[in-house]
C-alpha cells in the first residue's frame, strides 16, 4: 500500500489521508472545493465543483494517472438543485464517464455544497 500526498490538492484536516494506491487501484479520499494553495472556498456551485474536480485530478496525478483512469465516482450535494450545474463543470474533467452515484447530504466539512471521491484504475 502507498499513500499518496499531494501539495496540489488540500492536505488532510483528520485522521485520514489524501489517497492510497493498492493492488492496481487508487482511492481518493471526498475532495471538498478549498483551493489549496490560499485555503480559500471559491463561491457558486460552478467554482466549487471546479475546484473539486482539480483536487481529485491533483491526487490522481500524484499516483501518475489522469482522470481517464477513473471508474467510479461518489459525488455528494449540499443542495439536489445544484445537480445541473454540478454535473455541466463534472462532466468537462470525467469524460470516461465513470460509474458514480450522487447524493444530497444534510451537510458538508466548511458548509462547501459539494464533495468528489474517487477509484481509479492504474
Amino acid at each position: 500500500m502507498k499513500v499518496l500526498e499531494t501539495t496540489k490538492a488540500p492536505g488532510a484536516i483528520g485522521p485520514y489521508s489524501q489517497g492510497f494506491e493498492v493492488n492496481g487501484f487508487v482511492f481518493t479520499s471526498g475532495q471538498i472545493p478549498v483551493d489549496p494553495a490560499t485555503g480559500a472556498v471559491p463561491e457558486g456551485i460552478a467554482a466549487q465543483a471546479e475546484q473539486s474536480c482539480q483536487n481529485v485530478g491533483a491526487i490522481l496525478e500524484a499516483a501518475g494517472i489522469g482522470y481517464e483512469q477513473v471508474i467510479k465516482t461518489t459525488c455528494f450535494l449540499a443542495d439536489m438543485g445544484d445537480f445541473a450545474a454540478f454535473n455541466e463543470v463534472y462532466a468537462r474533467y470525467f469524460v470516461s464517464k465513470p460509474a458514480r452515484s450522487c447524493v444530497a447530504v444534510k451537510a458538508l466539512p466548511k458548509g462547501v455544497l459539494c464533495e468528489i471521491e474517487a477509484i481509479a484504475v492504474k
